[in-house]
């Protein structure tokens, strides 16, 4: 295959990759857990968190610039969420800003919600990304399951990964044929017009579908045949050790820690 783009795993002999895939797993859903919960304008306590995961990442050794490149895709999903600058207080109030280049006003408690929102954002954005970078998908499917989690969930989980890059190495190969009949002379555009090439998109896409129902039916079959059950294995075995366990009661421990002075603060 030739498209693999989405396998951010970066191989390495850091503490971070050391550990146990479960104990990175729930560490990620603890520090998950604790940025929703801290409240709104809690600014020294997302500093606190952002600081955690830059000294993580660098013992990870994998990289700030790639981790914080890869969290920066997600940002412009955040844009609908400028709406909340429109937003009043509860009480239909609140004071109003002008801010340069947005013709319109804004409400403080909007800009503050906005703002608390888009550091959620990117605190659980760089999170999920340092996880995938320092750990193997085929261990956190297993870590997943070890933690109890649905067997469905992880089983679509597990597919969704191993061929998504067989779908998108299709859709480039149909792009790479479309591309070889679609010769024009010199000084001329190929194709017709916008109206035309929807079309073509269209079947391309019908013809993408079919192909990826087809091979489904035939993994599944090939699956059953050779005792598929429903369960992700693995060749790997993991064991908690002691390093496992004091990492992930110090990493507890000092989520709950910033929790508790955020609560504090924003009383």
């Amino acid at each position: 295959m030739h498209f693999h783009p989405l396998d951010v795993y970066r191989p390495g002999d850091s503490l971070v990759h050391r550990l146990d895939p479960r104990t990175k797993l729930a560490l990620t859903f603890l520090f998950l857990l604790t940025v929703a919960l801290i409240p709104d304008r809690a600014w020294l306590s997302f500093g606190l968190l952002e600081a955690w995961l830059l000294a993580i990442i660098g013992i990870s050794r994998v990289g700030f610039r790639a981790v914080q490149r890869r969290s920066a895709l997600a940002l412009p999903f955040l844009l609908p969420a400028l709406t909340l600058l429109l937003v009043r207080s509860g009480d239909g109030g609140g004071r109003v800003l002008h801010l340069p280049g947005i013709p319109w006003p804004v409400y403080e408690a909007g800009l503050w919600r906005f703002l608390s929102i888009v550091a959620r954002s990117y605190l659980s954005i760089q999170a999920a990304v340092l996880l995938s970078t320092t750990t193997p998908f085929p261990d956190l499917l297993w870590a997943m399951r070890a933690l109890k989690a649905p067997r469905l969930l992880v089983a679509i989980s597990g597919f969704l990964y191993r061929y998504l890059f067989v779908l998108a190495d299709e859709a480039r190969r149909m792009l790479q044929a479309r591309e070889a009949r679609s010769g024009a002379l010199e000084g001329h555009r190929s194709g017709g017009s916008v109206i035309w090439r929807a079309k073509v998109t269209g079947a391309m896409a019908g013809t993408l579908f079919l192909r990826a129902y087809e091979r489904s039916e035939r993994i599944w079959t090939a699956m059953v045949a050779r005792g598929y059950d429903g369960e992700m294995r693995t060749l790997s075995i993991h064991a908690l050790r002691a390093m496992d366990w004091r990492v992930e009661i110090g990493g507890g421990l000092t989520l709950l820690l910033i929790l508790i002075v955020a609560r504090a603060l924003s009383r």
